[in-house]
């Protein structure tokens, strides 16, 4: 019998994440994921709520409502400024910036429109507003090791990275 996805076990998937008004595809990631269960929620808790249980092989869809996990739109949060005033390097879209506000707090804006004189940004999470479905795919589960469970993900073995750029995906 195979292993059930639950906390402390080592589970790798995929996953795709579709619009559910549109049927557009928003993101794939077909790179398999590693986490620990009840560890690290790489994903929405309502994701990692409905994972519990499963095993490899299985395919599940998730609804999601973007509103629930990231808060309604915040038109505040959408910028046109004179394109003069914004870098070379940002002028393309689906650009990512990350700004800094007065008080040093950091949020990422992306270039949604453009043209010879202005640039609009918009730092709200791209899945606001939007109803989607995660299909996830389960390739692995089974127990983590010791410190997959401490870091929360998988282990490379003789990886040569810098331990405290790791983070959490």
């Amino acid at each position: 019998m195979s292993e059930t996805i639950q906390d402390g076990k080592y589970v790798e998937l995929t996953y795709k994440v579709t619009d559910k008004k549109t049927r557009h595809v928003l993101t794939t990631v077909e790179f398999p994921l590693g986490y620990v269960h009840g560890h690290n929620e790489i994903l929405s808790p309502a994701v990692h709520e409905v994972l519990a249980g499963k095993s490899v092989g299985d395919v599940i869809e998730v609804p999601i409502d973007g509103n629930q996990i990231f808060g309604p739109r915040d038109e505040s949060l959408v910028v046109t400024d004179h394109i003069e005033n914004v870098p070379e390097e940002y002028r393309k879209i689906g650009c990512s910036i990350l700004m800094e506000n007065d008080h040093g707090q950091t949020r990422s804006f992306v270039v949604t429109w453009l043209d010879d004189e202005k640039l609009t940004v918009d730092g709200n999470n791209p899945l606001c507003g939007r109803e989607v479905i995660f299909t996830l795919e389960i390739l692995a589960v089974r127990d983590a090791t010791d410190e997959e469970t401490r870091v929360g993900h998988t282990v490379v073995a003789n990886a040569d990275v810098d331990p405290s750029l790791m983070r959490a995906v």
